[in-house]
């Protein structure tokens, strides 16, 4: 017995060997391309008439009527001498004759590849062979038989279509997903196209590139704080050059003054002046013939006045300008950030209804949905898990029962509406908030 049938498939499996049971030999199983005849007729001989001689034979393009009759008699008799230059039933009459094979099954895959004449030789065996003999044939259009049961097999519902995915794909969408059902719709049943699914494929993942590289803003960031410390260096020594002239002025002003005791006691000192600070008026005077003997009074008073012009000379050192530091501006989101209250839900009653707008893996462009429809105020999102990866949902309202979320859903803006908004009760979105810690 195979591992796995689905139960509209096991019940066609009965109703199958039910006609074989009212005495109806020859049945002919109809069905487009991928509806699983192949798979029904191994699951018929594996489980059915376990005491018969059993035959499987499937036909193809290129086998000829006598390697099928070859076939399907090996598989009937013990170690057969076929004669080529009989039919099928001429042959099947004399082995019945030369030993007993008792009842045989006979099922043929791909019956649209058969000859007419091959066609009337298995309608023949079927009525009058000697023998219990049943034969089934699978085809995907009808066959030139006049007195065979067509049974057609049917598409699988919705039920079993998800049935049958499940068997094979270890995690599938959720029921409300869009993509998830509009697949279904469109594989209308077919097993083969139902296996088809591509998960990673069929899920949309939207990239949204950065309107400014972080490359560039860190770069930016390293110039500013170079620039900063160039003119801290710059400050530091503008000062201390500033500082070293201003003493270099200093100690050539003191160089030039000779000390009152010095005048007094009449000792003569070298007068250097300096080249950038001419002297006043009252200190350069040549000495007349009268004045051949030293006037000590009046040096000692004249260096004094000196003195103190070159002090009222001396230029002040201006302080200097500390420019405020100006630490760089951080860079504005230029998104909007939304925050998801995942609490709000939790606080909300199961049995309420909310309208679901948008899913998608980045939560910034659920941010940039809501801004840009103008949703702040009745939008809610939350964050769940699917398939391993966060995915961001963004809902409206709470309604007590579907008919207000109709309503809801009907005066919302006509580019929100052209997504498709569903309704999803409370009760589910808490499970989903839960995936998320698990």
């Amino acid at each position: 017995m195979q591992s796995q049938i689905l139960p509209s498939r096991a019940a066609l499996v009965d109703r199958i060997a039910l006609q074989f049971e009212y005495g109806q030999n020859l049945i002919v199983l109809l069905g487009t391309s991928g509806l699983g005849k192949s798979y029904l007729l191994e699951t018929f001989i594996t489980d059915k008439y376990n005491d018969f001689n059993k035959a499987f034979v499937q036909v193809g393009a290129q086998m000829t009527d006598v390697q099928l009759m070859t076939q399907l008699l090996e598989q009937s008799f013990n170690a057969p001498l076929i004669d080529h230059n009989l039919s099928l039933s001429q042959n099947y009459y004399q082995l019945a004759q030369q030993q007993q094979c008792g009842a045989c099954l006979w099922v043929i895959d791909g019956g649209r590849h058969l000859s007419e004449e091959l066609i009337a030789e298995l309608e023949l065996l079927s009525k009058n062979a000697p023998n219990v003999l049943y034969i089934m044939i699978a085809s995907q259009s009808k066959l030139a038989f006049k007195d065979a049961v067509n049974i057609h097999l049917e598409p699988l519902n919705i039920v079993e279509s998800k049935q049958l995915m499940g068997w094979y794909f270890t995690s599938l969408p959720y029921d409300e997903d869009p993509v998830f059902q509009t697949f279904l719709v469109e594989a209308q049943g077919n097993p083969s196209l139902l296996l088809a699914w591509q998960p990673s494929e069929q899920v949309a993942d939207i990239v949204v590139k950065d309107k400014v590289s972080w490359r560039l803003q860190l770069l930016t960031l390293l110039l500013i704080i170079m620039l900063l410390i160039i003119g801290l260096v710059y400050k530091a020594d503008m000062t201390q050059w500033w500082e070293s002239a201003n003493r270099q002025i200093d100690e050539q002003v003191l160089s030039t003054a000779i000390t009152t005791e010095q005048a007094i006691e009449n000792k003569p000192q070298q007068f250097i002046a300096p080249k950038t600070i001419e002297p006043p008026a009252a200190v350069i005077q040549k000495p007349t013939q009268d004045n051949t003997i030293n006037n000590v009074p009046a040096i000692v008073g004249s260096l004094t006045q000196a003195t103190s012009v070159v002090e009222q000379e001396k230029p002040a050192s201006k302080p200097v300008e500390e420019k405020p530091i100006t630490k760089p501006e951080k860079t504005k989101s230029q998104n909007p950030i939304v925050k998801i209250p995942s609490n709000w839900y939790l606080q909300q009653p199961e049995d309420n209804f909310v309208i679901q707008l948008l899913a998608v893996t980045q939560q910034q462009v659920g941010n940039e949905f809501i801004v840009k429809h103008k949703l702040e105020n009745i939008a809610n999102t939350y964050q769940t898990k699917r398939n391993g990866k966060m995915w961001w949902v963004v809902t409206t309202g709470s309604f007590a029962n579907l008919n207000e979320a109709k309503q809801a859903l009907q005066a919302l803006p006509a580019e929100v509406r052209k997504n498709k908004p569903f309704y999803k009760k409370i009760s589910k979105i808490k499970q989903e908030i839960a995936r998320v810690d698990q």
